[in-house]
């Protein structure tokens, strides 16, 4: 198993929590959520038991319909996996809990009982039929699980020191040098080349062969587009997925829907939609904050969204679903920045999976200049104390910001910090953060 961050979380659930709640593991299919729950158990507990429900017998999940005797419910738990539960000392996993509500209704009674610990994983769990006849347990503390980032795809690889000495520069305010520059440049773009998926990681360490990992991501793509059909069996929710690289790259000031389904669904049928895919965790949905101020949650405008792809690497193969597969040559000319396309969308989907995965929430924003009449965005909108930092995202090294410059014209007084995010080394213009890409999990 790869070294994951959400492990030492799951030490300090364990450690305060002592039974008093179980915890459920949320996130997209195949990151790594059944894995990492199985690994806690082996490590962590003298015994324990994983009930996967996608796969698990009828027997099994007849004894969640009635609860009212625990003792046999236990009982029967082990006799059906042949493993001896300890009292505080073992773990039950409920993997892909959304398969069985009634399971994760009873939550609240296990918990109460305090015999065991409970451990929940499952994608897709806020999708309402699957929770609309059940008591959502309060007794469940939640943790949000991503792809794996850089630094847990630098420890996959072997690198354990890389990490810490950008961050240390990052603090220093100092520049790494040209030649260190363009190395960093280069494992952050293997980085988004290969992606988060662990699957995807382990293929890359065991060939090196990109068109091995591509068929690798086509197929956990396949298997979003089968979740999209249980959330939409009309296909929109998949035809709207596939898209927005396309989306990102017209470079609008939203997600144009009408483009990709066309007229005929109502405002509230998308929002519904677009709330329902934004669950599912495979996506990630930046909404436009009408007033760019502290709690931009409050007047975020729903109708008016960018939706980025959870991992950069799957982003990259659905950029090129037209072929068959994606040439190692053109992996090649990415990860050496000479791929003649604009790739700024590219670079846009990694900064939002960066900031999502550092528990940002996500917004942008846009605004006419009066006089001028002419438009600018803000890529993404970040609180920090009282005020703002906008982010500007560039794919080239090119330190123009105009769009900032503007945004710091009418809202001086909101602003804490200004970001631009490009590929060259870490400067400053005037007031301006000029960030190369990798250090953006510090910002």
């Amino acid at each position: 198993m790869f070294k994951r961050k959400i492990y030492d979380k799951l030490l300090e659930w364990k450690r305060e929590s002592d039974g008093r709640t179980a915890v459920l593991i949320e996130g997209a299919r195949r990151i790594g959520k059944s894995t990492v729950a199985e690994e806690f158990g082996k490590n962590e507990y003298e015994s324990y038991i994983l009930i996967d429900f996608s796969i698990a017998p009828k027997a099994t999940l007849e004894l969640f319909e009635d609860i009212s005797d625990l003792d046999f419910l236990f009982l029967q738990l082990q006799l059906q996996f042949k493993v001896d539960l300890i009292e505080r000392k073992s773990l039950i996993i409920f993997d892909e809990v959304q398969r069985c509500p009634l399971a994760r209704q009873a939550i609240k009674h296990l918990v109460k009982d305090h015999r065991y610990d409970y451990i929940e994983t499952g994608s897709l769990i806020s999708i309402k039929k699957n929770v609309k006849d059940i008591v959502i347990p309060s007794e469940e503390r939640r943790l949000n699980m991503f792809p794996m980032d850089y630094e847990e795809f630098l420890w996959a690889v072997g690198d354990n020191t890389t990490y810490n000495l950008i961050r240390q520069f990052y603090e220093l305010s100092k520049p790494l040098g040209q030649q260190t520059n363009r190395k960093m440049l280069r494992s952050f773009r293997l980085y988004m080349l290969v992606g988060g998926m662990p699957q995807a990681i382990d293929e890359y360490i065991k060939t090196n062969n990109f068109k091995m990992v591509d068929k690798i991501k086509r197929d956990i793509l396949t298997l979003y587009k089968d979740d999209f059909m249980k959330i939409d069996s009309t296909g929109r929710a998949s035809m709207m997925f596939e898209s927005i690289p396309a989306q990102l790259n017209k470079n609008t000031s939203r997600y144009q829907v009408s483009s990709v389904l066309g007229n005929s669904l109502r405002s509230d049928d998308v929002l519904t939609l677009i709330a329902e895919m934004k669950n599912s965790r495979t996506v990630l949905v930046s909404y436009h904050a009408n007033d760019p101020n502290v709690g931009m949650s409050a007047n975020k405008n729903p109708g008016m969204f960018k939706m980025y792809i959870c991992d950069t690497g799957l982003f990259t193969t659905l950029m090129f679903k037209d072929r068959d597969f994606t040439e190692n040559d053109i992996y090649e000319k990415l990860l050496n920045d000479k791929l003649s396309a604009n790739l700024g969308y590219l670079y846009e989907n990694a900064v939002a999976q960066v900031l999502a995965a550092n528990g940002r929430e996500l917004f942008y924003h846009t605004f006419m200049n009066q006089k001028s009449r002419h438009n600018y965005e803000i890529d993404f909108l970040i609180a920090e104390k009282n005020k703002v930092c906008p982010i500007e995202v560039k794919s080239s090294g090119y330190k123009s910001h105009t769009s900032i410059d503007r945004f710091c014209d009418k809202y001086s007084e909101r602003i804490l910090w200004k970001y631009l995010i490009y590929t060259k080394d870490y400067s400053k213009d005037r007031d301006i953060i000029c960030l190369p890409i990798y250090m953006t999990p510090f910002i």
